[in-house]
């Protein structure tokens, strides 16, 4: 059951990545990460940790942030 979990968490956050803005996607990982936690076994809580931090580096290089320079 646990496996289940384990993927349902991840497609949230692959589910999350595509339809979310950057600010608001890092909030949701941590929302997930914060629940993930209670009900995951530790190492899969820490396989879900590398996870989303892979699906956060994906999002930061196919949306770097647009810098302004003020003048």
């Amino acid at each position: 059951m646990s496996e289940v979990l384990l993927l349902a968490c991840k497609e949230l956050l692959d589910d999350a990545r595509l339809g979310c803005a950057d600010l608001v996607f890092k909030d949701i990982c941590l929302e997930i990460l914060a629940k993930a936690k209670q009900v995951l076994a530790p190492e899969q809580f820490e396989e879900l940790s590398f996870y989303a931090v892979e699906r956060i580096k994906e999002k930061s290089i196919r949306s770097p942030r647009k810098r302004v320079k003020i003048q």
